[in-house]
């Protein structure tokens, strides 16, 4: 379902990847471990489109994203990509159900079809009664789920997270990587995660491990 290959990517003079190559089949939930600098984040952005590789190429669903014009790989992105981040960037003015919607409504989604979608996935991760609530009002482990909500909304090939489980305790970060595999058991939805927590790696269909820019263990192709 995803393919990257020969991934390199430099910051000036610092080299980040050193040809890269990582697939993933739909519905797997992969683990990308390694030490801090070891380019984990960089190939995550690089794999949902939030940044461009020196070289190489990523093919999501048989498109080339490396080739789209950046109209048409911020509507491929907003369709077909979903994000959780450590800090789930929940904006404080709107509701649950308002930040759930949002990229719907990016997506050009009609308010009734979007607010129907959010409800549906607020029952499911059983916050129905926090949709009124702003981010303020709920409790960290409430906001992540939010979060993850939101990268639901537009049914997205793919969810990238990094380090979602960061920033949470260890109860909701259990609950948080229990509902990861939920999703995928239930949606055939798929995972790659950027993580240093070993619990969430260990639940995982796969760990890929990184150091140095290469991945020195999981599946090279």
């Amino acid at each position: 379902m995803l393919q990257a290959t020969s991934i390199k990517k430099s910051y000036g003079k610092l080299q980040i990847l050193k040809g890269v190559n990582f697939e993933v089949k739909k519905g797997e939930i992969v683990t990308i471990l390694g030490p801090s600098g070891a380019g984990k984040s960089t190939l995550l952005h690089i794999i949902g489109s939030l940044d461009k590789p020196d070289s190489g190429e990523v093919i999501l669903n048989g498109v080339n994203i490396s080739k789209l014009s950046s109209k048409k790989l911020s509507a491929f992105r907003n369709q077909h990509i979903g994000f959780i981040f450590q800090f789930h960037h929940l904006l404080p003015e709107f509701t649950s159900l308002e930040n759930i919607c949002m990229p719907a409504f990016i997506a050009k989604k009609s308010k009734k079809e979007a607010e129907a979608k959010a409800i549906e996935l607020l029952e499911m991760l059983g916050l129905s009664h926090r949709a009124g609530h702003k981010p303020s009002e709920l409790s960290g482990g409430e906001q992540q789920r939010v979060s993850v909500a939101r990268a639901l909304i537009n049914n997205p090939a793919v969810i990238l997270a990094d380090e979602p489980s960061g920033n949470l305790d260890s109860e909701n970060a259990t609950s948080l990587h229990k509902l990861f595999t939920e999703l995928r058991d239930k949606f055939q939805q798929t995972f790659i995660i950027v993580t240093h927590n070993t619990g969430l790696a260990e639940l995982a269909d796969r760990k890929v491990i990184m150091k140095d820019g290469q991945i020195i263990s999981g599946d090279q192709l």
